[in-house]
């Protein structure tokens, strides 16, 4: 088959599987600088691997080369989280996700679908919030950091031509 595939080596090394249980927790919620950026959650550099059994993929063609997609899946970790680790339940996430999707027909109803590109952390709300981060006062919107993450990635891209 000539479409990639991805193993968890691809993501994480023997050694950071072994040792996976062993992130204590306090690290997740505590504050973090990257560049000239202050945040929570995961260190830059942490790595995740997920498995999405039974994914629902749905898709409606808008135009010859435009489709509207929606994909819905509960994704369970390949290893078990750390004790007390990570965010509270009911947590959410947005992420927005530019990606590259190559499908290669294997037979009259089964296609090797691969899925590789970034996703961009928009907003989170935690399990006690009433909204999303991004529709706080003070906070960047919806949109503008969608069109900021939009605008990153074409200066990047027009760069790497």
């Amino acid at each position: 088959m000539s479409s990639e595939k991805y193993d968890i080596a691809d993501f994480l090394t023997a050694n950071e599987i072994k040792n996976n249980n062993k992130i204590k927790s306090k690290d997740f919620n505590s504050l973090k600088t990257h560049g000239n950026k202050v945040y929570t959650g995961m260190r830059v550099g942490g790595k995740h691997y997920w498995k999405y059994d039974q994914g629902r993929w749905y898709e409606v063609k808008k135009a010859p080369d435009e489709w509207k997609i929606i994909f819905n899946c509960i994704k369970k970790r390949y290893n078990e989280a750390p004790n007390n680790s990570g965010a509270e339940r009911g947590t959410k996430y947005h992420w927005y996700i530019i990606a590259d999707q190559i499908a290669e027909k294997l037979d009259a109803n089964s296609y090797l679908t691969t899925m590789k590109g970034v996703k961009y952390k928009i907003g989170h709300q935690r399990s006690y919030w009433r909204n999303f981060s991004y529709d706080y006062p003070e906070q960047q919107s919806y949109k503008q950091k969608v069109i900021e993450v939009l605008e990153r990635t074409l200066a990047q891209l027009k760069t790497n031509l």
